[in-house]
């Protein structure tokens, strides 16, 4: 009896082994959208300098560029507010304390496309008064602010 036993166990175990387990399996989505970002990494400046109404003639100085970054392979587009004293589309620099202006061009190159902000990329505002424009203006100091906004 005893070998029967363990003869009938011995088959059990052999059963149970051979026997299959059932196995499933599952799958988990990943994802992430990297956003187009553009930012402005230093402002600029455009100093005209002193203007010689006796010499009149178009002034066109050093400009300090802004420069900016934006996500690798993002399209952007640049534009301006015309600065604070524009008149319509046109810039102008205002006295310190007279309602009296000097217009100026100011122009750039508006779009592109980005590298990541590892490549740094520099603007390349062009701007000039025409003599015309100053040689009948009053004495002292004339400024105006451009903002400049960029977007991905």
């Amino acid at each position: 009896m005893k070998k029967i036993l363990m003869a009938l166990i011995a088959v059990a175990l052999v059963a149970m082994a051979g026997a299959a387990m059932a196995q499933d399996t599952a799958t988990v989505a990943v994802s992430a959208t990297v956003v187009g970002t553009c930012k402005f990494a230093t402002g600029g400046s455009i100093p005209f300098g002193n203007l010689d109404p006796s010499v009149g003639t178009d002034q066109t100085p050093a400009v300090t560029q802004p420069t900016f970054w934006c996500t690798k392979g993002a399209s952007y587009t640049i534009t301006d507010d015309d600065g604070v004293n524009k008149s319509g589309t046109t810039h102008q620099m205002k006295h310190a304390s007279l309602t009296e202006y000097i217009p100026y061009s100011f122009t750039y190159t508006a779009s592109g496309t980005g590298a990541g902000p590892g490549s740094v990329l520099t603007m390349d505002i062009a701007s000039s008064v025409k003599g015309t424009d100053y040689q009948n203006a009053s004495a002292g100091s004339y400024t105006d602010t451009v903002t400049l906004t960029i977007n991905p």
